[in-house]
């Protein structure tokens, strides 16, 4: 069952009362599929800007035709860290994944159009370093909330747990109540996917986006301050849930489709 949206009709920073609203994040109902999210991190090799080509015309394109949806990303504001790309592909089911990943390399117009970047990428490599994450969705929001178009900054959030019991957990904090709290104080969830495989294991990923980096900290603001997560924050069993966070600002790409 898909989430009602508290800020669908009320915009960017519509407040509801502050009370627990858990009843728009019903669990997936037996049999409901759960999108499966592949996100994929590359590190660039210094001076090399072919990936974006390659994307921007071969890659993403190739993906449209089999029915996927791409969405691209780099570092908000020039952060200071190696130049990167951070790409979401979103799949309706496990099954899709593998079919398209199979699928791709009998496109015989990707196979032509790509090779060029195959061929010159071999011997001067476009990126150093590829992180790959295969995720699936939460229960409280099965299917990803395309962010609105005047978005301009994306936050991207991976939460490492001690053992697996602890990321169970961590993921029902969200689904019960966290991503409630979000809409109430204007951070738009665009996903939600618990790490299947990763380099970061066990693990979740989430995704949100906002207006401008001025309305991403008041949101967050309020949300430190926020009764409900004060509330959930202390409760023993959400201690120890994740240890290890990482935490990136994003910008959209030009030929981002999210």
């Amino acid at each position: 069952m898909l989430r009602r949206h508290f800020m669908k009709t009320a915009g960017w920073l519509a407040l509801a009362p502050v009370a627990k609203a858990t009843a728009s994040f019903a669990p997936a109902r037996s049999g409901e599929t759960k999108q499966i999210y592949e996100w994929r991190i590359y590190t660039l090799a210094k001076g090399n800007t072919s990936l974006d080509a390659f994307y921007r015309k071969t890659l993403i394109a190739a993906y449209n035709r089999l029915g996927i949806t791409v969405g691209g990303f780099e570092p908000y504001k020039g952060a200071e860290q190696p130049a990167q790309r951070f790409f979401l592909f979103v799949y309706p089911d496990l099954n899709t994944w593998l079919n398209v990943k199979h699928a791709l390399w009998q496109d015989e117009v990707f196979r032509a159009e790509a090779q060029p970047f195959y061929d010159a990428s071999a011997p001067e490599p476009a990126y150093s370093g590829l992180e790959t994450f295969l995720c699936e969705a939460f229960d409280g929001l099965p299917l990803l909330q395309t962010p609105p178009k005047e978005r301009t900054l994306l936050e991207f959030r991976n939460y490492k747990s001690p053992n697996e019991e602890a990321n169970r957990r961590k993921i029902n904090m969200f689904n019960a109540d966290e991503m409630a709290i979000f809409d109430q104080v204007g951070i738009r969830s665009v996903c939600y996917g618990e790490v299947l495989a990763g380099p970061r294991m066990p693990s979740l990923i989430y995704l949100t986006a906002y207006r401008d980096e001025v309305s991403r900290n008041e949101a967050w603001k309020r949300f430190a301050e926020h009764p409900e997560w004060q509330r959930i924050r202390a409760l023993p069993e959400y201690a120890h849930t994740a240890t290890d966070n990482r935490n990136l600002l994003l910008s959209p790409l030009s030929y981002s489709q999210l």
